[in-house]
């Protein structure tokens, strides 16, 4: 029987950072991973999908050169070259990750665990089975992605996301089911590197849950690219055609057959929550599979934590990561607790998309009355440099106090811009702190700048009617 002070299964963007706190706080931590180090972030999911699409987005400024002056000839996409370069990105990320365990002496124990009674667990590796009896344990176990009926992975012809991610070569029909971020993000990536895409949407808006204002510039944009989108779609099934796939689609004009290559199935993720042996530990699984924590990550099993993906809403790793920290700090006896003022949340679509407390109408239902400044991105002289003149800045603010409620942004380096408004939410600064920050010039934050200023009345470069 092995006791150390942290066992933590899991070793994604959670997972890890846990054992490392844990570890720095002085505990001796074990980690049991049945992948790799790194979990689906950094191998098959965040990390890997931005390379995919920093590379289409390459792909689509060589093609577009020709605006500038500058002639472009021959351009072709290895995709079998890029998945490589891809995973040459991921192995140094998760080869640092190792690294850092061996600095801090954390074990790593490849296998798969299992709680066999209260404070016991049982990891199968490939020489047997060790047993465990940790001070504590941190369930970090992440999420899968979500099959339909009809539509099952395979590898080949229905992929998920970690199969698109290492696709041999570029499909020249993709059919994406599901409007979601990853299905925009993968599906307009490989649109860049050649894809005829179609995008195939049960709800009646792209990007469900997102601000309707931002999803609907990106929605221009597919247009734009001729990315074809069905909304209030439903696939049906699939088969085989001399050609290709051919899949049935229920549209508000009745069915339809659409010719494809390839299938993407990203319609939502599941917590992996099954196998654990959660009811040996007396600890019950909530609605939808998740484990139930409080603000400290602990659950309702006296010594084992939960953080991450498989403990709830938003699925997010830098969220997985704040509650890793989280939940090693309070095992080591610190005043730690889950009381951000809102995560922020980035959608690596064209225009980039991201996100960080109230919009207007989550505001309203609160009874919040709210202020409001847009600042458009065709106005930024940066933005118009980097020839990225779509969409435009929002913050929201409490009328009266002026204190920040909100950012949100759609258009070039949204994902970069975010942080600043997430800093904002979570000091509680004001629409003055904001516009009377000096920004240097020119640089795409100006945006949040004058957005402030926006609401305030008195944008210096838009008109607002004062």
């Amino acid at each position: 029987m092995t006791s150390p002070d942290v066992l933590v299964i899991g070793a994604g963007p959670g997972g890890y950072v846990a054992a490392i706190r844990a570890a720095q706080l002085g505990k001796s931590v074990t980690v049991v991973e049945k992948g790799e180090i790194g979990g689906v972030c950094l191998n098959v999911g965040c990390i890997p999908s931005k390379a995919i699409i920093t590379a289409s987005a390459l792909v689509s400024r060589m093609r577009q050169a020709d605006r500038y002056g500058i002639s472009v000839t021959g351009v072709a996409v290895d995709m079998a070259k890029l998945v490589a370069w891809k995973d040459s990105v991921v192995k140094r990320l998760t080869g640092g990750i190792g690294t850092l365990f061996g600095k801090h002496t954390i074990r790593v124990v490849a296998g798969t665990a299992r709680f066999t009674g209260p404070g016991k667990v049982a990891v199968k590796t490939a020489a047997g089975e060790e047993a465990f009896s940790p001070g504590a344990t941190i369930v970090a176990t992440g999420s899968r992605p979500v099959e339909i009926p009809g539509f099952s992975f395979d590898g080949e012809r229905i992929l998920s996301s970690t199969d698109a991610l290492a696709l041999s070569a570029v499909p020249k029909r993709l059919l994406v089911i599901g409007g979601g971020y990853i299905g925009l993000e993968l599906g307009i990536a490989l649109h860049g590197l050649g894809s005829e895409v179609t995008v195939v949407e049960l709800t009646d808006s792209i990007l469900p849950g997102t601000d309707p204002e931002l999803s609907a510039v990106v929605h221009r944009t597919l247009k734009k690219k001729k990315v074809r989108v069905l909304l209030g779609a439903k696939a049906l099934g699939w088969k085989e055609t001399p050609g290709g796939l051919s899949v049935e689609v229920e549209t508000k004009k009745g069915r339809e057959e659409i010719a494809c290559d390839k299938v993407l199935l990203t319609v939502g993720r599941r917590p992996n929550s099954e196998g654990l042996g959660l009811d040996l530990a007396g600890l019950p699984v909530g609605p939808g599979g998740f484990i139930a924590i409080d603000a400290h990550c602990r659950t309702g099993a006296e010594g084992v934590f939960a953080i991450g993906d498989v403990a709830g809403q938003p699925m997010l790793a830098h969220k997985a990561s704040r509650e890793g920290i989280i939940a090693a700090e309070v095992i080591a006896g610190r005043p730690s607790a889950r009381d951000w003022a809102a995560i922020p949340a980035v959608i690596f679509t064209d225009p980039e998309i991201a996100s960080v407390g109230l919009t207007e109408a989550e505001a309203a239902a609160k009874g919040i009355e709210t202020v409001t400044g847009k600042f458009p991105f065709g106005a930024n002289g940066r933005a118009l440099t980097l020839d990225a003149g779509e969409g435009f800045a929002k913050v929201v603010a409490e009328k009266g106090s002026g204190v920040v409620l909100g950012v949100h942004l759609v258009g070039p380096e949204a994902a970069e811009l975010v942080s600043e408004g997430a800093l904002a939410v979570e000091m509680g600064a004001t629409l003055e702190d904001l516009a009377l920050t000096i920004h240097p010039h020119p640089t795409l934050p100006e945006t949040i700048m004058e957005a402030a200023e926006a609401a305030l009345g008195h944008a210096i470069h838009i008109y607002t009617g004062k």
